[in-house]
């Protein structure tokens, strides 16, 4: 189809049906008040109408307690921040260390290996020079040596004596950490408002800090090492022999409109790592590190193996301030909530839990329908069934052939079969014309007088059984050839128009055809009018040069290619 302005000029708008009734009015406006509350408290509790950007933040710590422990083979020990803090921090965390296996004097040099790392051995035969794998304290040597007094071990270049004990103790030597505390300085920023605040407030200055609690101050940045892990829901004393990974949350939930302007910290702990032994191969946390010095020109270490608890401080948030933008957005995509009004209340209706004859009348105002000419729906009548049949057209199968889609009750047209009968009968006999001899009918008719057609859509007779036809009635003549009816539906059409063509006298017995026979036809029907009443009108009210142009019901529009062409 060619493109034109005049069609690109154009506006189209959705057609509306009101149905006058005080119980649907009721309960559009309960539902549609319903969605616009809901939408309102979810607008208000998720912020919605607010533009939101992810905080980017730094962290810093610094650890204060002191404890003094008695380490074996070491003797009493004063522990500061210098001795607990391990030798590094990771970003954004700080290790305390708890507990810790002492090895003193380590030089470089050959020793047995421990049983528990190394490989038992009787000869030299046993060990391997050079050999080394993953728990090894060093590389073999190739030498079975003594151990103790029952056990030989194969020696090992390291440094010796390698460390022999793996379990820590128990108690924790460094329980005391307990009371250690922490300050957390946080710096937060929010870049797309340009916002920067740490959680030291401006109001916090030194006296506060030195006497603030969390006990009784959730704003509090210094935190005892104990509240954290049980906080958590953790014992401290349990934790700090084998160690573990605790998480320090701060969230940040801000609110940067200027009414309701509101940016602190939460605080929430949670522990990160698995502390059942039973359920991992290594549980806690620990590593080792040492302590060198050289005495009398030979480097001696000292060995730890550090037993601790390391706090990952974790920060996420985010802030919102009032964007007209996401507010319009936000309205936009909640206005087809109010479709759900309209889906119930048809539900209600289309399912007769309001009213049966209400539902009718929506479907047959609300609904118009459009056929598609390759899948056009033609109505048959059969003068020995009662009901329509809904078929589909073929181009391979005869219509008499083809399967009934569905099935469904004749309506009748009472007012026009009164009035046809009250016209006066003028004692001829129409149907007389049916008997005159036509050729032998094609193998579909079942009733005599039918005649072959090329379209299979033609080929319909007036029965489903053998039987008499229906053109042969003495009602067919009074209800379809009668012509002084035909005139005067002609005339009561326009009464100007000239009456006596024998082409329109044919379309309207057509018609009258279809009113007594398929009374009001579903919408989305055709009716096709079997060939033997074809025949039996064009007998009648032949076209002068044999041609026919068909006939298409009035109220049934865009069917041309599902009628009988050549009626």
């Amino acid at each position: 189809m060619p493109c034109s302005l005049l069609a690109v000029c154009r506006y189209e708008t959705n057609k509306l049906v009101r149905i006058q009734s005080v119980k649907l009015g009721s309960l559009k406006w309960i539902l549609n008040g319903t969605i616009l509350l809901v939408i309102c408290i979810m607008m208000l509790w998720n912020k919605k109408y607010q533009e939101f950007d992810l905080v980017v933040s730094s962290v810093t710590t610094k650890v204060k307690g002191v404890a003094q422990t008695h380490v074996p083979d070491v003797g009493d020990v004063v522990w500061d921040e210098a001795d607990y803090g391990g030798t590094s921090q990771s970003k954004n965390s700080f290790f305390v260390m708890t507990n810790v296996i002492v090895t003193k004097r380590q030089t470089q040099g050959t020793c047995p290996e421990g049983p528990r790392n190394g490989r038992a051995c009787r000869t030299d035969k046993d060990c391997e020079r050079g050999a080394w794998d993953k728990q090894s304290h060093g590389i073999q040597t190739g030498s079975c040596v003594k151990f103790d007094v029952l056990r030989k071990t194969c020696e090992v270049s390291a440094w010796c004596p390698v460390e022999t004990r793996t379990n820590p103790p128990r108690p924790a030597l460094l329980a005391a950490a307990e009371n250690f505390t922490v300050l957390i300085k946080n710096n937060i920023k929010f870049p797309a408002f340009n916002f920067i605040r740490r959680n030291i407030l401006p109001w916090m200055d030194v006296g506060y800090l030195k006497h603030c609690q969390r006990a009784n101050d959730s704003l509090c940045p210094i935190f005892r090492l104990g509240d954290i892990v049980r906080e958590a829901g953790e014992k401290f004393s349990e934790m700090a022999i084998e160690g573990g990974v605790m998480g320090i949350q701060i969230k940040w939930d801000c609110n940067l409109d200027y009414f309701m302007g509101r940016c602190l910290p939460k605080y929430s702990f949670r522990r990160l790592d698995e502390k059942e032994s039973n359920k991992t191969l290594y549980p806690g946390h620990n590593f080792r590190y040492a302590r060198y010095r050289t005495e009398k020109g030979l480097e001696e270490r000292t060995l730890y193996k550090a037993f601790g608890i390391r706090f990952d401080v974790i920060v996420f948030g985010q802030a919102g301030r009032f964007s007209f933008i996401q507010l319009i957005i936000y309205i936009g995509s909640t206005l087809c909530y109010y479709a759900l009004t309209t889906m119930i209340i048809d539900w209600l209706i289309g399912t007769s839990c309001y009213s049966a004859e209400v539902g009718q009348n929506l479907s047959e105002k609300k609904v118009e329908l459009v056929e598609d000419k390759n899948g056009c729906i033609l109505c048959v009548s059969y003068v020995d069934e009662n009901h329509l049949r809904l078929v589909k057209r073929s181009q391979k199968k005869s219509l008499q052939d083809i399967k009934p889609k569905s099935l469904q009750c004749r309506k009748e047209d009472s007012i026009h079969l009164r009035a046809v009968l009250s016209l006066p009968d003028d004692g001829v006999d129409q149907a007389a014309k049916a008997d005159r001899p036509r050729p032998s009918p094609p193998r579909w008719c079942k009733c005599g007088s039918c005649a072959a057609s090329p379209h299979h859509q033609e080929e319909l007779c007036c029965r489903h059984s053998e039987g008499p036809c229906i053109s042969s009635s003495p009602l067919f003549g009074q209800l379809v050839l009668h012509r002084p009816l035909l005139e005067a539906v002609l005339l009561y059409r326009n009464p100007f128009a000239p009456v006596g063509r024998t082409a329109d006298l044919r379309h309207c017995a057509y018609e009258q055809y279809v009113k007594w026979r398929f009374g009001f036809p579903p919408e989305e029907s055709h009716p096709a009018i079997p060939s033997c009443c074809v025949w039996r009108v064009r007998e009648e009210y032949p076209s002068p040069d044999g041609k026919y142009s068909g006939f298409e019901p009035a109220r049934t529009m865009n069917l041309q290619t599902c009628s009988n062409s050549d009626q």
